[in-house]
C-alpha cells in the first residue's frame, strides 16, 4: 500500500474546503483505498490530507490521468504544498484500513533517521512503539511507512485528542529512552489534526 501525505499552507480556507469536498471524485479510481483529513490543532492555517492507494502503479496512472482536473477546485487556496509518498511497512495496532468515519484525531510523526540507524528504528517501532500505543485507550489503528532517503511516517487514529493526551503524558520520554530514540533520528516532526468529516472519501 502507498500512503500519500499532502500538507499545505491555507490562505483561502472556505475555497480550499470547497475545494476538498471535490475530491469525492476518486471514488472508484482503481486501486484508490480512502483519503481523508483535517486542520492542524497547533497551526489553524495548516491543513493535512492522506491518501491511501494499493500501489505505485495504480497511483501514477491516477496522477497521469484524473489529478490534475480534481486538484483545479483548489487552485489559489493555499500556498506551500509538500507532497511526500510512504510504500506500508506494517501496522501500528492490528489491521489497519484506511477509513476515518470512527477516528476524531489524527496524530503524524515525521522521522528522518541516520543510515546505520534505519533496521533498529523500525525494529523499536514493532517493539516499544506499536505496543504501547496498542495499549492506549481511545487508540483505533495506525500505519508504519518508509520513503526513500531513511524517511518514515507514523500514522495513528484516535477516537478523541483526550484520549491521545492520555497516552503522551506518562509514557513518551520513558518509551523514547527505552527504543534509543535520540540515537536513531535525525530530525522529527509531528502534528495532531482534527479531522474533517466532509474530506473524508
Amino acid at each position: 500500500m502507498l500512503v500519500k501525505w499532502i500538507r499545505c499552507s491555507v490562505v483561502d480556507r472556505r475555497g480550499f474546503e470547497r475545494g476538498q469536498r471535490k475530491w469525492a471524485g476518486l471514488l472508484g479510481e482503481p486501486g484508490f483505498r480512502g483519503q481523508g483529513g483535517g486542520w492542524s490543532r497547533g497551526r489553524p492555517e495548516v491543513a493535512h490530507v492522506f491518501a491511501f492507494w494499493e500501489n505505485r502503479v495504480f497511483y501514477d496512472s491516477f496522477m497521469a490521468r484524473g489529478h490534475d482536473a480534481l486538484a483545479a477546485a483548489q487552485s489559489g487556496t493555499c500556498n506551500d504544498i509538500q507532497v511526500k509518498l510512504f510504500e506500508y511497512r506494517f501496522d501500528v495496532k492490528t489491521g489497519f484500513e484506511p477509513a476515518f468515519t470512527d477516528a476524531d484525531v489524527l496524530r503524524v510523526a515525521h522521522s528522518r533517521v541516520h543510515e546505520d540507524r534505519v533496521e533498529h528504528f523500525a525494529l523499536m517501532q514493532q517493539r516499544v512503539w506499536n505496543p504501547a500505543m496498542a495499549g492506549s485507550p481511545g487508540m483505533l489503528r495506525g500505519v508504519f511507512g518508509e520513503a526513500p532517503g531513511h524517511e518514515f511516517l507514523v500514522l495513528s487514529m484516535w477516537q478523541s485528542s483526550a484520549e491521545r493526551g492520555k497516552y503522551r503524558a506518562g509514557s513518551v520520554e520513558r518509551l523514547s529512552q527505552r527504543a534509543q530514540t535520540e540515537d536513531d533520528v535525525a530530525e522529527l516532526a509531528g502534528d495532531v489534526v482534527q479531522l474533517e468529516p466532509s474530506w473524508t472519501v
